[in-house]
């Protein structure tokens, strides 16, 4: 194909996404109320379990429909992903080999349900925070909370995790494509302990102990799950190299090689 028929076919993938996303907001508006309440209960549990004022504040006039868009679209783009992900896919796959279509596809369909069970993790820890958060507050102040900044810092918060939880996955990608050993990332497992707990301290913004631990824990399970599959994936890639290679009377092991 030549770059003009290349250019064609990545307008006509955006547009079907772009379609598919239209759907999804459509679907993502009816949806919008039940979803900002349940973002917005932590509030409400303020207000019980603490016995002060808590309440959300739209600052402007348009403030309420702006934020009903913008959890429309938000619900739209998760609900629309597993088209504009095969849009993605579908765009890529014909300069892709066939080991490399079947990695991808393997990718795609782990990526989309490790994404959402982050999400849903960050979901699970988001009261903790919020009361922890707001608990600073002198007991005889009341807590007036604005929407828009609110829903930023919950959805921030979703997204991040739902990444965090997808990177593992990229590791055992670039094991099986060649570029990491199983070893490497079994190695540097306090390394990546540290990071986790950095990135978990970071997410939940918070001194909760118990956010971080449900933030990091699966993330940590992940990881060493990552070097398994790859630790594996090389044991097998290198019997068959092995394999090969004794056909034309070659030997690959680095001790023999030596002597």
């Amino acid at each position: 194909m030549s770059l003009g028929e290349h250019l064609i076919e990545f307008r006509n993938r955006l547009f079907i996404s772009a379609i598919a996303i239209a759907i999804g907001l459509v679907a993502g508006w009816f949806l919008s109320d039940w979803v900002w309440d349940m973002l917005r209960q932590p509030i409400y549990d303020i207000a019980e379990q603490q016995g002060r004022t808590a309440q959300i504040n739209y600052d402007d006039i348009t403030g309420a429909f702006d934020l009903k868009i913008q959890i429309s679209l938000f619900i739209g783009v998760i609900l629309a992903c597993p088209v504009w992900l095969y849009q993605i896919w579908a765009f890529l796959a014909p300069g892709l080999t066939k080991r490399e279509k079947l990695y991808g596809f393997g990718f795609l369909g782990l990526a989309v349900p490790l994404f959402l069970g982050g999400a849903y993790a960050g979901w699970l820890v988001i009261p903790n925070i919020v009361t922890l958060l707001t608990s600073f507050a002198p007991e005889e102040d009341a807590a007036f909370i604005g929407a828009r900044r609110y829903l930023d810092f919950t959805i921030k918060l979703l997204l991040a995790v739902g990444v965090g939880f997808v990177l593992p996955l990229f590791l055992v990608m670039l094991n099986f494509m060649g570029v990491l050993r199983g070893a490497s990332i079994l190695k540097s497992w306090r390394v990546a302990l540290l990071c986790i707990i950095l990135f978990a301290g970071i997410a939940t913004p918070a001194a909760d102990l118990m956010s971080m631990f449900m933030l990091a824990a699966p993330i940590v399970v992940l990881y060493f799950g990552a070097a398994g599959i790859a630790i594996l994936h090389d044991r097998r890639a290198d019997k068959r190299r092995s394999a090969e290679l004794a056909e034309y009377g070659i030997d690959d092991d680095p001790s023999k090689v030596a002597e």
